[in-house]
């Protein structure tokens, strides 16, 4: 998944590292030339003759010591040799990164993010997320650049992908039934998706009700008919072309009575600029109250899903996204985007035809995996 964005981040990262290394290498810690060739075992206690002071100063009268601790013998006592304070210079040594080490990488970055579908205003929060860490930064000399690379190109990409959404949680923490619209394009694999959806949440110990909401489109009853039937889910339909606020409000009213712990609405294919079926949808937003809405759109449609899923949040909201087919998505532009553009979680990856072939979007297992650092 993502092979393409994942192969050419593993390129940048290598790039942003050796950049950083060449740049400490140019300011050596200590001149080799200056060293003499057999280090004395201590600093001398007095000059040589010919290098004292021609009038030298009165002494000052010595200090008395402070005591020892008693468990520390004078014996034993490290002195302050030439070596030791030599080996503290280099160990304390830091190394500034500025911004000409890492300009060349960050631009590369830059056409690498949105050469794989990345929007725009994503790309540039993650370059500055990426300049603001690295530039002005303090490298200890002998630490590892590939591991301080790989967290700031971490931090950046968790930072615009946000926490996720854990959907058997928040349906343990919420009154029952929790309510699940669908919402979305015609022909992204919604319908299916609420299969998946109602399968997962089996699996996870809840029971379901789906709501045939989609009274529009020409066997869309018969569709999520035939998948209920597989798993084993209660469907709750009206005839073709009912109301399908009616529908879902039924559908409620059937998990109610039967103590059902969650409720998914399918609901018809609709564009934003479809003023009949988004009035439709902000009906049937009013009488089924969901708990949530969902947006559901494919990840091979790249910046078009970004711009459709922001679309539809400002039309009728969303509170979190499904992307389906991103097993066949090499770039994962539109997964690393929706999440900062829409300002809400992805619930679900599609990765298959098979109902359970649905991933739970966990940001950083997506982020470690993208920078080759999966278990």
């Amino acid at each position: 998944m993502f092979d393409s964005l994942k192969k050419k981040l593993q390129n940048i990262r290598t790039k942003f590292t050796s950049n950083i290394e060449e740049a400490a290498e140019a300011e050596p810690a200590v001149p080799v030339a200056e060293l003499p060739e057999e280090l004395p075992e201590e600093l001398p206690e007095e000059l040589p003759e010919e290098a004292q002071p021609a009038t030298p100063e009165p002494p000052l009268p010595a200090p008395v010591p402070a005591p020892l601790p008693e468990e520390v013998p004078e014996a034993d006592r490290e002195k302050p040799t030439f070596f030791n304070k030599l080996k503290v210079l280099v160990r304390d040594r830091e190394v500034l990164i500025q911004e000409k080490d890492v300009e060349e990488p960050l631009f590369e970055l830059e056409m690498v993010l949105l050469e794989n579908d990345v929007a725009l205003p994503v790309t540039d929060e993650i370059i500055a997320r990426m300049r603001g860490d690295l530039v002005g930064r303090h490298r200890k000399l002998g630490s590892s650049v590939d591991e301080l690379v790989v967290a700031t190109l971490r931090s950046a990409l968790c930072g615009v992908l946000g926490e996720g959404l854990d959907l058997s949680r928040y349906i343990r923490e919420h009154e029952r039934p929790v309510k699940i619209l669908f919402t979305g394009v015609n022909g992204t694999g919604k319908t299916t998706t609420v299969a998946k959806v109602g399968h997962y949440l089996q699996k996870n110990g809840f029971s379901v009700v789906i709501g045939a909401g989609d009274t529009f489109r020409a066997g869309a009853i018969e569709q999520i008919k035939t998948h209920a039937d597989r798993l084993g889910i209660k469907v709750i339909q009206h005839q073709a072309g009912a109301d399908p606020s009616a529908v879902l409000f039924d559908a409620v009213q059937y998990a109610k009575a039967h103590e059902i712990d969650v409720v998914l609405a399918d609901t018809a294919g609709r564009f934003h600029n479809r003023a009949n079926l988004m009035n439709q949808l902000e009906k049937i937003r009013r009488v089924m109250k969901p708990d949530l809405v969902v947006y559901v759109d494919e990840a091979v449609a790249g910046n078009d899903a970004v711009i459709r899923a922001d679309e539809f949040n400002r039309a009728v909201g969303t509170d979190a996204v499904v992307l389906t087919k991103a097993d066949m998505d090499p770039k994962g532009g539109a997964a690393i985007s929706v999440a900062h553009t829409v300002g809400k979680p992805i619930l679900f990856l599609g990765t298959g035809q098979g109902y359970d072939d649905i991933v739970p979007f966990s940001p950083r297992v997506v982020v470690d995996e993208l920078l080759g650092d999966e278990a």
